[in-house]
């Protein structure tokens, strides 16, 4: 099962050197052990632009859909047989990364 799993900061490309180092690792071990998918960072909620074509007629808006202190900055979509598995590996990449995570399945 596929999970994607958020990385929560309240700024963009804050990732230490050292930080950086660690996150690195991490991902290394999840390709070892098979568990890699994919990763990224996210710009910040102010590059964003939120479109609304529920009616026919597409609304473009610059900024975020919700204002908020945290936002999500990067992922990991992450491959664990179930969800414990990838709560242990998200335990571990909110250590390499020194963020709070969120982890949840694809459905």
């Amino acid at each position: 099962m596929q999970y994607l799993v958020s990385v929560i900061d309240d700024k963009t490309n804050s990732g230490t050197p050292d930080e950086m180092v660690a996150i690195n690792a991490f991902n290394d071990g999840l390709v070892a052990e098979g568990h890699w998918v994919f990763a990224g960072g996210l710009g910040s909620p102010s590059t964003a632009t939120v479109i609304d074509n529920r009616d026919g007629a597409a609304v473009f808006t610059d900024g975020p859909f919700v204002e908020s202190k945290e936002y999500f900055v990067g992922f990991w979509i992450m491959e664990a047989p179930d969800l414990d598995v990838a709560l242990k590996l998200a335990a571990e990449g909110s250590k390499a990364c020194n963020r709070k995570i969120e982890v949840r399945p694809f459905q």
